[in-house]
């Protein structure tokens, strides 16, 4: 699909802000979910980007780093260019709540709900944080305060924001991790945790959750061909043994089910 770029911010050095008019793309994106963008120039290869947030049911906001070619060649685009996206694509985050009392198949957690990025792994929390029942708390890693991002945004859509820095120029001096750890041990009760970033920090954040008994949703990314689960090129493994497609059957697993060093 052909979508005019309405929008191109510049956040930080090599790192891009784009904002796109896709009414249909909109409508139908769910959290967790990720856009399959052909990047122009002699790149043929598209290139996976989480879905970051939608606005007024019409536009889709994605954020992406330069990286390679590929996203090399997307950040020369221009406002008013349309881009060739396939998407929305993949699943997306449970965001339903049972409830045996009530007659309803979602209903407001009583423990905390806690969503948990790192580096550009943060952006598709934004759109989650929005669409959660009741407001999250959020634990956000990054490298150091010149790394930061939509702290301002995730302010407004969460309940609280904790910050942890590689070199502690802003926020908690060490993991994002250790944030988790802190509020388990000062007893604070966690109903679900939502997690997307490096793959050393989400198997911490799936071992705690496992740990403690609280229900772990963990975005996982691969490196990606057809986007589709035709190629079976963007496999991860389960801990039965089992394989499956992070563009098809994911990107969103359960933590518990993840083999991390699989």
């Amino acid at each position: 699909m052909l979508c005019e770029l309405v929008a191109k911010g510049q956040i930080r050095r090599g790192l891009f802000d784009y904002i796109v008019d896709c009414p249909d793309m909109a409508m139908k994106a769910k959290p967790g979910q990720f856009l399959h963008v052909l990047c122009g120039g002699d790149t043929y290869l598209r290139r996976p980007i989480s879905i970051c947030d939608v606005i007024e049911n019409r536009l889709v906001r994605f954020i992406f780093e330069v990286r390679g070619k590929g996203t090399k060649e997307l950040a020369r685009a221009k406002e008013g260019d349309r881009l060739d996206i396939l998407g929305p694509l993949g699943n997306s985050f449970d965001i339903s709540f049972s409830d045996e009392t009530v007659e309803s198949s979602s209903s407001v957690p009583e423990g905390d709900i806690v969503l948990i990025g790192g580096g550009i792994g943060i952006f598709p929390l934004l759109y989650l944080s929005k669409s959660l029942p009741k407001k999250p708390k959020i634990l956000l890693g990054f490298r150091d305060a010149e790394s930061m991002a939509l702290v301002r945004e995730f302010s407004k859509s969460c309940e609280d924001v904790f910050i942890a820095s590689d070199d502690g120029s802003v926020g908690h001096k060490g993991f994002v991790t250790d944030l988790l750890k802190n509020s388990i041990e000062s007893g604070n009760k966690i109903e679900r945790i939502y997690t997307c970033g490096p793959k050393p920090m989400m198997k911490i954040v799936a071992e705690t959750a496992v740990s403690n008994g609280i229900n772990c949703q963990v975005s996982m990314e691969e490196r990606m061909g057809c986007g589709v689960g035709a190629c079976v090129t963007c496999t991860c493994t389960l801990k039965d043994g089992s394989r499956k497609r992070v563009c098809k059957d994911g990107p969103i697993f359960n933590a518990s089910e993840v083999d991390f060093d699989g």
